[in-house]
C-alpha cells in the first residue's frame, strides 16, 4: 500500500492507494499534532511507501514518525517525472502543479490537457499531446477573493457562501457574492475557451475543493475529478519507485 500525503496551507489530505486504485482518503487539519496523525494512520493497513507533498511545511515530529517507520519521499524538483518540464522556473514550480501534471500525463496521454485545481488558489496547467509540461497561471481561488474584499475595505463583510448567483447584486451580501462568484465562473469559462483557440481537441480537468460547486456553473465541457492531485501523487511514487 501506497500513502500519499498532500500538504496544504489549510488541510492535511492524506489518502491509500493498492496500486493505482484508491483504497482510503482522509482529510485533516494542516497543523493537526503527532498524537492525533497517529490515530488516523493506524487505521489504514499496510503501508510501505509514503510520499509527501507540501506548499506548507509538515509538522517535524508527523515527518520523523514517517520517515523511521517507511519508505518516505518527498516531492521536489530532483527526482524523475514522467513528462518534459519546460517551465522557464523549475524550482519554483509547486509539488501541486508536478502532480497534477504528472496525473495528466498518465490519464491522457499523448493529448492536450489543461488541468484547473480550484481551492485556496486557482491553477491553470497546460500538458501538450508531445508529452510537455508547458505552464499556466495562478490566481486567488473564491475564498480568497471574499478575504480581500473584507481586508482591504472598511466596510465590506466577510462572507464564505458558494451559492449559485444572480447576476445584479440586490444588497451588499448578494453584490459581492456576484462579483466573486460569476467573476471566478467567467474567469474559468474564459481561459478554457482561450486554451481551446490555442490547442487542438483540448481535455479540461477540474479539481480541488472547489470543484464540485464549480462544475455546476461551467459552461465549457469538463471531467471533475476531485482525486486528481492525489492521483498524481500516487503515479509520482509509483514512477519513482520503478
Amino acid at each position: 500500500m501506497n500513502l500519499v500525503l498532500d500538504v496544504g496551507n489549510s488541510y492535511l489530505k492524506m489518502a491509500v492507494f493498492n496500486n493505482n486504485k484508491l483504497h482510503q482518503r482522509e482529510l485533516l487539519k494542516a497543523n493537526i499534532n503527532l498524537a492525533s496523525f497517529l490515530k488516523t494512520i493506524k487505521s489504514m493497513p499496510d503501508i510501505i511507501n509514503v510520499f509527501v507533498s507540501s506548499v506548507s511545511e509538515l509538522n517535524v515530529d508527523i515527518y520523523t514518525y514517517l520517515n523511521d517507520n517507511y519508505k518516505l519521499i518527498k516531492l521536489n524538483n530532483q527526482l524523475n517525472f514522467p513528462f518534459e518540464n519546460c517551465y522557464h522556473t523549475p524550482n519554483s514550480l509547486g509539488g501541486d502543479r508536478l502532480a497534477l501534471a504528472a496525473a495528466a500525463s498518465f490519464y491522457y496521454p499523448n493529448k492536450n490537457v489543461l488541468i484547473i485545481d480550484a481551492g485556496t488558489c486557482i491553477t491553470y496547467d497546460l500538458i501538450n499531446a508531445s508529452n510537455q509540461y508547458l505552464g499556466g497561471g495562478i490566481s486567488p481561488g473564491i475564498a480568497m477573493r471574499y478575504k480581500s474584499l473584507n481586508y482591504f475595505t472598511s466596510r465590506l463583510p466577510l462572507l464564505d457562501s458558494k451559492n449559485d448567483s444572480e447576476l445584479i447584486g440586490t444588497d451588499t451580501n448578494r453584490s459581492i457574492e456576484s462579483g466573486v462568484i460569476n467573476g471566478v465562473i467567467s474567469e474559468i469559462d474564459g481561459i478554457i475557451s482561450q486554451y481551446m483557440m490555442e490547442f487542438d481537441d483540448l481535455t479540461v480537468v477540474l479539481t480541488g475543493g472547489d470543484s464540485e460547486f464549480l462544475s455546476m456553473q461551467l459552461k465549457n465541457s469538463i471531467f471533475a475529478n476531485s482525486n486528481f492531485l492525489l492521483e498524481g501523487l500516487n503515479y509520482l511514487l509509483q514512477f519513482n519507485l520503478d
